[in-house]
């Protein structure tokens, strides 16, 4: 009789939730910014590696996290900060402020697949401004399929809205961070051509060589 064999999955970090071969913590770095940035989770986000949700709430000082579920929703209290406005990112939300003090504003991103995003954007719509930003280019979430073009990660939006305000120092660490997020991730699915194409786009190995290079050593099995 044939034997069965079940592989046990392997043991995942629990800062970066990557698999511990490929733990990026080493090379996290605290971004720091006048903004207050919160992340509306949906709850099925919550279990996914790939969630940049999570990724900017390690990232970004004093970011939080609220997780939404349908019957279970977070109250617009537990989440709006005294003393600021809340912005709440969306596609469909007017032109952003043009004068604006950072120090009063509180930055909300709904994090989940798009149709989960769709409908949480749809619960909190009266909990503040809702604001678009002039997002270009193609995604470098390249852990997910974009559907179409002009769709972007949680962290990228928030990249996003730093160059917009001109926090060119906090958008350039923000990106940094989630492109080792990518790259981990991809090697950690075993897809090592893909991980090589998007190195070959990226500034990793020029901003961080050495991580890089010991991420590459061959591990004894």
């Amino acid at each position: 009789m044939a034997r069965s064999v079940v592989l046990k999955p392997s043991v995942r970090c629990e800062g970066c939730r990557l698999p511990l071969r490929w733990c990026v913590c080493p090379a996290a770095e605290v971004v720091e910014t006048p903004l207050a940035v919160d992340v509306l989770m949906h709850h099925r986000e919550q279990w996914r590696p790939s969630s940049t949700g999570h990724l900017l709430c390690r990232a970004i000082a004093g970011a939080r996290r609220h997780v939404w579920r349908r019957g279970a929703e977070p109250a617009a209290e537990a989440v709006r900060r005294p003393g600021r406005e809340l912005w709440i990112l969306h596609p469909a939300g007017e032109e952003m402020p043009v004068e604006a003090k950072l120090e009063n504003v509180q930055v909300l991103l709904l994090d989940g697949a798009w149709r989960e995003a769709t409908a949480m954007a749809q619960e909190v719509a009266s909990w503040g401004r809702r604001v678009r930003l002039p997002m270009t280019g193609e995604s470098r979430y390249w852990l997910r399929t974009q559907q179409t073009g002009g769709r972007f990660s949680t962290v990228e939006a928030l990249a996003f809205l730093f160059g917009a305000l001109g926090l060119e120092e906090a958008r350039a660490k923000l990106e940094l961070q989630l492109e080792l997020h990518v790259y981990a991730g991809l090697r950690a699915r075993g897809q090592v051509e893909s991980a090589e194409e998007f190195l070959s786009g990226s500034r990793l190995r020029e901003a961080m060589p050495e991580f890089i290079a010991q991420m590459n050593v061959r591990r004894p099995r």
